[in-house]
This record gives structure tokens, C-alpha cells and sequence, in this order.
């Protein structure tokens, strides 16, 4: 039995940022070794954690028109752990190896339904 649909909060992002994913996610699913394109995925996941850092804390800041040290404040945090962050995403995704890369992407793809 299917497990029951859980409450979710996404974002949207561009078209180009989802095609991009498409291909990321397509040329690690059809590849006979997925851990060669390990580097590529966790470059995507890093930017698609820019874009939704982007879509639920700047896009709000412009929605209620925050003056520009707010948003700048704020733009900068986010850069700041996404040097952080960006690293840690590296080497755990590089560390998976080709099964665990896979349910990476259909995770992904699940999101974007």
C-alpha cells in the first residue's frame, strides 16, 4: 500500500533551471557508471539550493518591498552557507555510489511533479 500523500512546500524555479535538472537527472539515470556524472548532480543540487533559498527568503523580502540593507543582509547569509554548504553537498554525493545516485535523482524527479 502506497504510503499517504505528506504535506509538501516547493518552489518554482525557471524553465531553463528545470531543463537543466532534466538533463542532469537523464544523464545520470542512463549512464552505465552514475558515480562519473557525481560532481555534475551535486553542482545541480547546489544551484537548485540557491534557488529555493532564493524563492523563500528573497522573493518574500521583495514581496513586502524590505529595504535594500534587509536584502542585502539576507543575500548575503545565504551566500555565506551556501560556501558551506556547498562542499558538504560535494563530497557526500560524490562519496554515494551509483544506486544511492539514482534514488538521488528520482527524488529529485519526484519533487518536480
Amino acid at each position: 500500500m502506497p504510503a499517504a500523500p505528506q504535506p509538501s512546500l516547493r518552489f518554482f524555479h525557471s524553465k531553463a533551471l528545470r531543463a537543466k535538472t532534466l538533463k542532469v537527472i537523464d544523464t545520470v539515470e542512463k549512464a552505465d557508471d552514475p558515480t562519473r556524472h557525481a560532481g555534475a548532480l551535486a553542482d545541480h543540487v547546489v544551484e537548485l539550493t540557491e534557488a529555493g533559498f532564493d524563492y523563500f527568503l528573497l522573493k518574500p523580502l521583495e514581496m513586502v518591498d524590505a529595504n535594500f540593507v534587509v536584502r542585502q543582509t539576507a543575500s548575503f547569509g545565504m551566500g555565506g552557507a551556501l560556501r558551506i554548504m556547498s562542499p558538504v553537498i560535494q563530497t557526500i554525493l560524490k562519496g554515494m555510489d551509483g544506486k544511492q545516485l539514482l534514488a538521488v535523482c528520482t527524488f529529485i524527479r519526484s519533487l518536480m511533479k
